[in-house]
């Protein structure tokens, strides 16, 4: 092979292998940035809610007085639901079902006991993104998943344990521990063990599996099926001024801040799709380039690849110097792209940390993914083209 490759590189053009190199580099270093950036930035916009994707709204209905005064209730009956289902922008309904019955929980901290009133309310499961074994419940099972509001740890973190000298929890330690829950209705009495299995920043309500629900509602309610007073929408563009138009005509409310954060992780995905758009067109082009600079060396050495041919050496043997010089510019250009890559990603991480001290970045993995598809794409068909064109040289040989 090495006497083959000596005689055949006296024709290369090292302008157009540079050429080549520096635009597959820079479409290359595009591509896996882009989608690297929108990984290492996504959690800014929804850790808020690992289990709760930030296209999910909370809807409810605008409260002006007290209900029954204008006649207005504040449920959703079941025609308003199917309008909603209707509308061009969204992808799926659920609603909010409620405890009926009185709930009291019990929680105990270096010894000192805490009870409080309580409420539950869930979701169908399609809602929730927690792991399946975690949210689940059996009728008459003695423990229950709850999702607790983030606000209540932050209100016994610096409130309630900062007044009792108690020490404070983090949200890994908070899981740990146990709720002693006693509920009570329609004369009967029961009590179940909840335990914690995540934080929300976007719902305002203890969160339980709706099988619970369900079955203690008909256990201790009289009201086994009560109508929703909140809804969960899942739109399938955050950014659409229709939502808002919606909601304004039919007097339902929404939180600014679920749907800003909606719409800001709609703009970032649009933008990496652009931007890697982009990127894999230039990578497109110095493909392009790299083809047309082989085909013309090949081009210019078809009387010696037909007498190497002649004299006994097959096609592959003949084409491997060609594909091992387009693997190689290929695998030279992954690498390269890979080290920019993590230069440019611990400058912008520091600036993000800054910004969202608490935001847990990505790893490499999508970025090391992509790149390895892309050098594996582009180097079998380099292969393939080399090998072919050289079968043609051996074709007209003969």
């Amino acid at each position: 092979m090495f006497l083959i490759w000596k005689l055949l590189r006296q024709h290369i053009s090292i302008g157009q292998l540079i050429g080549f190199f520096l635009a597959n580099l820079l479409g290359m270093l595009i591509v896996l940035l882009s989608i690297q950036f929108y990984a290492d930035v996504k959690p800014a916009f929804s850790q808020e809610d690992g289990f709760m994707k930030a296209d999910y709204l909370v809807l409810s209905k605008k409260i002006e007085t007290l209900e029954g005064i204008t006649g207005r209730s504040n449920t959703f009956t079941e025609e308003e639901m199917a309008d909603i289902r209707q509308q061009p922008f969204t992808h799926q309904l659920g609603a909010f079902t409620p405890s009926k019955y009185s709930v009291s929980a019990q929680i105990n901290i270096s010894n000192v006991g805490m009870r409080t009133d309580l409420f539950f309310e869930a979701v169908p499961d399609e809602f929730v993104d927690v792991k399946t074994g975690d949210w689940s419940y059996e009728p008459g099972s003695r423990v229950v998943p709850i999702v607790l509001p983030r606000s209540y740890l932050a209100l016994y973190n610096f409130g309630f344990a900062a007044t009792k000298s108690l020490p404070k929890l983090s949200e890994d330690l908070a899981t740990s521990i146990t709720l002693d829950i006693r509920m009570r209705g329609s004369g009967v009495e029961g009590q179940v063990t909840g335990r914690v299995v995540g934080f929300s920043n976007r719902l305002n309500t203890i969160l339980t599996p709706l099988s619970f629900i369900t079955w203690s509602n008909a256990l201790y309610s009289a009201d086994a099926t009560p109508a929703p007073t909140r809804l969960i929408l899942q739109v399938k563009n955050p950014a659409d001024a229709r939502i808002m138009e919606y909601f304004d005509a039919k007097g339902y409310d929404v939180a600014d801040d679920k749907l800003d954060a909606g719409r800001t992780t709609f703009f970032l995905r649009l933008v990496s799709i652009i931007v890697m758009s982009i990127g894999l067109l230039i990578s497109a082009l110095s493909f392009y380039i790299l083809m047309l600079s082989i085909y013309l060396l090949v081009q210019k050495n078809t009387h010696k690849l037909q007498n190497l041919l002649l004299i006994g050496y097959s096609p592959a043997r003949v084409s491997l110097p060609y594909q091992m010089l387009t693997i190689g510019m290929n695998l030279v250009v992954l690498l390269c792209s890979v080290g920019m890559l993590c230069l440019v990603r611990t400058y912008y991480l520091d600036m993000l940390h800054r910004i969202f001290p608490d935001m847990e970045g990505s790893t490499l993995v999508p970025a090391l993914i992509l790149g390895l598809a892309l050098f594996l794409l582009v180097s079998i068909i380099n292969v393939v083209a080399v090998h072919r064109k050289i079968m043609g040289i051996w074709k007209n040989k003969e």
